[in-house]
């Protein structure tokens, strides 16, 4: 992104002298010395950590660090030092005062805001590839053939102020693209010029991706929802970006929205997972008290319809060495979008591992079915037993008293489930794992394995993480570690080919891999995947070879 400096004219003033006997203002923190204190141990760089280092903060806005001390990933960090103490260790960080355009969006604005365009009309790309999840477009929907893909160039560019990462994936109806950010901005652009034509703040960071409804009463157009890291869910009118509702799905202070809404028959389906293994790696943090659900909201009010929990509410449990409280059973986060199968009348979702509480927990590392109308579960696929506690920065080394016994294997299901038919009728649940195996599930038989197959050996060395996707043939894996991309027959579970990964084009970069970690999207005849090392490629159904690629690493002209 092309960068802009300004300078800025200084202004002295004179001030009268006040009484004597008036006390002298309080010094201002220093926040060099705040960040040492009550930062430095996690922010501190090192290559296990997840925490963002010194030098990549400093390329936030000072707004966007004090948002995430306020209510952010940071807000139990920053719970625990005033105001003032927050804002000098983000202008410390920064190297810049308080107050910029946080949404980037003074310019870069549309000229005209026209009507929106049937969406009947216009290529589509729904949520995370509608109620089947298959990440999979028709010709139609897609607006792009294959034939077509190999001149693909760069139309138009624009900047995410106060990100560090690009979380959420585009959607695309009526002629925009909806997209929101790691500040918590969703934008509304043009889709052939990239201008926006509406932003809209949401509480907190946004990660899913959007969903799109008919009009509410005093919309237009259509409705758009999503959620965000404050664990609240919004509808916006799709034509103004004017607020509908919003509804906080989840009061702990750690819970988010990570996997996109799903939209169904009136009601949206909304998952919950939690900060909670980042903030452990504080030994004076109480952990683990969050719990994943699924939520129904009413799709006109926001209203709760149901609620299911997918563990047990904690107990306290021993206290730490260092006196912590500790509890127990927690974690079991959804991270990805629900699955609707109106068929049979259920949703699936995807779980995660449980933070703490030694004792097995069923539904955890699991596929599960809850019922449309009331949340019941339905059934239950687990494939890992037991999964305990993957808190960030556990070493032997540490002595971090939240740490358990025995730590990982980490190996959530951060993919959606995907619902598909095989070619032979049959239908079937596709989903990738952590672990680095590919299923096959039956929705006839309670979830019942069909097929497996592994694309890689887990954690670092060849997870499957955001998504898979499938075609009426294949089933498509990403692997991340080394990368890679596998087809695999949809009745057999039998793999027809695998494109290994590339070298990587910025080895000069610490951190830089070919991991194919990002989710990937198919539409007829080609399979879109991206790496870590910020290329994104096409890769032909047929053969797995790369048709066409693009590098990210680039300066731009933003159209903001």
């Amino acid at each position: 992104m092309t960068r802009f400096l300004a300078a800025s004219l200084g202004v002295t003033l004179a001030v009268a002298a006040l009484e004597s006997q008036t006390p002298a203002p309080a010094p201002a923190p220093d926040g060099a010395a705040v960040f040492a204190t009550h930062c430095a141990s996690c922010h501190s760089g090192a290559p296990d950590s997840r925490a963002p280092s010194p030098e990549v903060l400093r390329l936030r806005s000072p707004d966007a660090i004090v948002l995430a001390l306020v209510n952010g990933a940071m807000r139990v960090q920053g719970s625990r030092i005033g105001g003032a103490e927050r804002r000098a260790v983000a202008e410390y960080l920064t190297g810049r005062a308080l107050g910029s355009d946080v949404a980037g969006a003074s310019t870069g604005r549309c000229t005209t805001s026209p009507p929106l365009a049937d969406p009947a009309t216009q290529p589509m790309w729904d949520g995370w590839g509608g109620v089947g999840n298959t990440r999979s477009q028709s010709a139609k929907d897609a607006g792009l053939t294959a034939e077509q893909v190999p001149r693909l160039a760069l139309k138009w560019a624009i900047g995410f102020p106060d990100a560090t990462s690009g979380w959420a994936q585009p959607s695309v109806a009526s002629g925009r693209v909806f997209v929101g950010s790691h500040n918590g901005t969703v934008y509304s652009l043009d889709a052939k010029t990239g201008c926006s034509y509406w932003t809209f703040v949401a509480s907190g960071g946004v990660r899913s991706g959007i969903a799109f409804g008919p009009p509410l009463a005093g919309g237009t157009g259509l409705t758009v929802y999503f959620g965000d890291s404050s664990s609240t869910a919004y509808a916006l009118d799709g034509a103004t970006g004017r607020e509908l509702w919003r509804r906080k799905v989840e009061e702990h202070l750690m819970a988010r929205v990570t996997g996109t809404p799903t939209l169904y028959d009136g009601r949206l389906y909304v998952p919950i997972s939690s900060y909670e293994e980042a903030m452990a790696a504080d030994p004076l943090y109480e952990c683990c008290t969050s719990r994943g659900s699924l939520s129904a909201l009413d799709a006109k009010t926001g209203a709760i319809l149901w609620k299911q929990y997918l563990v047990p509410e904690p107990q306290k449990l021993a206290k730490s060495a260092k006196g912590t409280q500790r509890w127990g059973p927690s974690g079991v986060s959804t991270w990805a979008s629900p699955t609707v199968d109106a068929k049979r009348g259920v949703v699936y979702g995807a779980t995660g591992n449980t933070f703490t509480g030694l004792t097995t927990q069923p539904l955890a590392d699991a596929v599960v079915a809850f019922d449309l109308a009331t949340g019941a579960i339905k059934w239950v696929s687990q494939t890992v037993p037991k999964d305990v506690s993957y808190v960030v920065g556990c070493r032997p080394d540490t002595g971090n008293p939240n740490c358990a016994e025995e730590v990982g294997p980490d190996y959530d299901f951060a993919s959606a489930a995907i619902l598909t038919t095989r070619p032979d009728g049959k239908d079937v649940i596709v989903i990738g794992q952590k672990s680095g195996m590919g299923y096959a599930m039956d929705p006839d038989n309670k979830g019942a394995v069909l097929w497996r197959y592994e694309a890689g050996q887990g954690r670092g060395g060849g997870a499957i993480m955001w998504s898979s996707t499938v075609d009426a043939q294949n089933a498509y894996f990403p692997v991340s570690g080394p990368g890679g991309l596998h087809a695999v027959d949809l009745k057999t579970g039998v793999r027809v080919w695998y494109a290994p990964p590339l070298p990587p084009k910025c080895k000069e970069r610490v951190g830089c891999t070919a991991a194919q970690t990002a989710a990937i999207s198919a539409s007829p005849g080609v399979v879109f995947s991206g790496t870590n090392e910020g290329v994104l490629r096409a890769y032909s159904t047929r053969d797995g070879s790369v048709i066409w690629e693009y590098d990210t690493n680039r300066e731009y002209q933003t159209v903001n």
